[in-house]
């Protein structure tokens, strides 16, 4: 059967498949999907480790899958200059960034407005510039609460399929991977942060949930940007489908 339309259980494969399973499976998944869509399958990379994870798994199936990274004003200055030295090695890889003014600190008055503006909207423009038929990302649904619910291979745009394929890995399955292959990450890690993003809205935490250190102290706290929660083409009219 296609991996593409399993209806496999997602938490029976965390708990079941081990590591070298597991990779082999993600090596599987960005195979046949690239062999379906060609040059319409694309790498969404955040540039963290699990964004730098599938990206060497991607590069392991075709060295020319492209990429694209969405950065904002407010990624810290060690992420930067990651980010210009993994394009420097990796010249398929397009940067997007909206650099529209936006109210003063307003990542605290509204995060959800601050990451749809900074985020969600580069994203949008990413894919329908690149093309994209199906996007593929480094989530995980072992990373906090508001990740549990996604599949390997969803359509939540009509027209475009994403593609999940570590979303059964544990977090030291990924730091196993990234270990073992030699794959680079952002040096912000060695300072004790488990999940990235903007400067203001990200904090070192030792809880359970990997994302709790994320936008601590608003009602987004351990949430989502909302480039996996929203819509990200639009119709004729501008209207989500």
């Amino acid at each position: 059967m296609s991996l593409l339309q399993n209806r496999d259980d997602v938490k029976e494969l965390v708990k079941n498949l081990n590591f070298k399973e597991k990779v082999e499976r993600a090596l599987a998944l960005i195979k046949e999907a690239h062999e379906k869509y060609g040059d319409g399958l694309v790498v969404a990379n955040s540039l963290g480790k699990d964004s730098v994870c599938v990206w060497d798994l991607a590069k392991k199936v075709s060295p020319k899958i492209r990429g694209f990274i969405v950065t904002t004003r407010f990624k810290p200055k060690v992420t930067i200059q990651f980010m210009k030295e993994t394009v420097a090695q990796y010249p398929e890889l397009k940067v997007y960034k909206n650099d529209e003014p936006i109210p003063e600190k307003l990542y605290e008055t509204d995060p959800d407005q601050c990451c749809d503006i900074l985020k969600v909207q580069p994203t949008r423009r990413a894919i329908e510039e690149m093309k994209v038929a199906c996007w593929v990302t480094g989530l995980r649904c072992t990373e906090g609460r508001t990740r549990t619910d996604f599949k390997e291979v969803e359509e939540r745009d009509k027209d475009l399929v994403k593609l999940n394929p570590i979303l059964i890995w544990k977090e030291r399955e990924v730091w196993q991977y990234l270990a073992l292959y030699g794959v680079k990450v952002n040096p912000f890690y060695a300072q004790g942060y488990r999940s990235l993003g903007c400067w203001p809205c990200t904090n070192i935490t030792t809880d359970e949930n990997e994302r709790a250190g994320r936008w601590i102290g608003t009602s987004k706290c351990g949430g989502e940007c909302g480039i996996h929660t929203r819509p990200l083409k639009t119709n004729v009219n501008g209207d989500g489908i």
